[in-house]
């Protein structure tokens, strides 16, 4: 019997960075359960050349990334999202798309890496620990049996995550992030 197979999309604001590593992260190590895609409400058009270079280090994939809009997972002929995980406060309190089949919606805020200022050693390891945190919530997701939990409890489960050490303060709701 063949598993099902679930669809994720990250959303950020740029799409350039926290969205592109947490997409390659879950095109790896969630292969054949999960198809993972990133998004931005802003996107900035180019993905940050540093989230390729620590997806690279690690032995993620680095090819296909693009930054590219939100809007493209809202259309009629888009992927039908299972969950829909924004990575960065920004995302989180703007009104996003109506999100066909109504997926499963959580925040897992992890500072911008991309805003550090500082050498280029600095910058680097802002990428390194954003890329490790990312890594840590996205194991921990896909070891969650999602066959056998209902929806309410893959939301608290999935909330639960997004308080996992690295979260940054972002605009969140008792229901986890302000998305509409």
């Amino acid at each position: 019997m063949t598993e099902r197979i679930y669809i994720v999309l990250f959303l950020c604001t740029g799409n350039t960075a926290r969205s592109i590593l947490a997409e390659g992260i879950l095109r790896k190590d969630g292969a054949g359960l999960f198809n993972a895609f990133s998004a931005g409400s802003q996107p900035k058009g180019t993905v940050n050349p540093l989230a390729i270079k620590v997806l690279g280090a690690h032995d993620y994939p680095t090819e296909g990334f693009r930054s590219k809009n939100w809007d493209e997972y809202a259309q009629p002929n888009a992927p039908v999202m299972d969950f829909v995980i924004t990575v960065c406060d920004g995302a989180a309190g703007e009104a996003c798309p109506i999100w066909p089949g109504h997926p499963s919606v959580a925040h897992w805020g992890i500072e911008d890496p991309a805003a550090v200022q500082g050498s280029a050693m600095d910058k680097e390891r802002a990428f390194e620990q954003a890329f490790r945190f990312l890594r840590n919530r996205i194991g921990t997701f896909i070891s969650l049996p999602l066959a056998s939990l209902d929806r309410f409890a893959v939301g608290s489960r999935l909330r639960e995550i997004g308080h996992m050490e690295g979260a940054s303060i972002g605009v969140t709701t008792e229901n986890g992030p302000q998305l509409r």
